[in-house]
């Protein structure tokens, strides 16, 4: 596939690691490995990364920042997701999700959201849970060890590596805020940097 139909530089993808899974490979995430490299490790297809991360999104476009919630216990990702609720307003959780955050009202901690992005399907499958109760869509960042269970999107990439984590909420961060009207692409002067924790 030509660069430019790519959302970024097939180059900037290799170098982040986007598409390096784990050895683990589960049958739900089968469709999305490209071929298994001498030392075990799964490569994910980087077509089949960018198009999801263009329909996650398309999807999350469809909602105002405050209807957002992204859960993320992995601590890689904290940055990235703390940058993305920065620049655009979404809300966010970085670290233990406690159950009944978007179930029960009586929380202090409690928030009303319309759809979720979860970093990693199993140490967020709290957030997971509580979204099937009240009915939203969820979407998540799966690896190659992941199950896919109760998720409405998947968006195939490596969920572990800062800079993976890093190049997924910047692109997410273009396109949303350009497809919403926020920022113009002239505008968005944001780097990767930006979203990458500091090695």
């Amino acid at each position: 596939m030509a660069d430019e139909e790519l959302l970024i530089a097939n180059d900037e993808y290799l170098k982040s690691g986007i598409h390096i899974g784990t050895k683990f490979r589960t049958k739900h995430m089968e469709n999305f490995i490209y071929k298994t490299r001498p030392d075990g490790l799964s490569v994910l297809n980087i077509q089949q990364i960018d198009l999801r991360i263009k329909l996650a999104a398309t999807m999350i476009s469809n909602y105002k920042p405050e209807e957002i919630l992204i859960a993320c216990r992995r601590e890689n990702g904290w940055k990235s997701v703390k940058k993305f609720a920065e620049i655009t307003g979404c809300k966010f959780f970085a670290g233990r999700y406690p159950p009944g955050v978007l179930t029960n009202p009586a929380l202090k901690n409690f928030i009303e959201a319309k759809i979720i992005l979860v970093v990693d399907s199993w140490p967020d499958k709290n957030a997971i849970e509580d979204a099937l109760k009240i009915g939203i869509p969820v979407i998540a960042l799966c690896d190659t060890n992941n199950q896919s269970n109760n998720i409405d999107l998947v968006v195939p990439c490596n969920n572990k590596g800062k800079k993976s984590l890093g190049l997924f909420f910047y692109l997410l961060a273009k396109i949303y805020t350009k497809n919403t009207g926020m920022l113009s692409e002239k505008e968005f002067k944001y780097t990767l940097e930006d979203f990458t924790a500091d090695e």
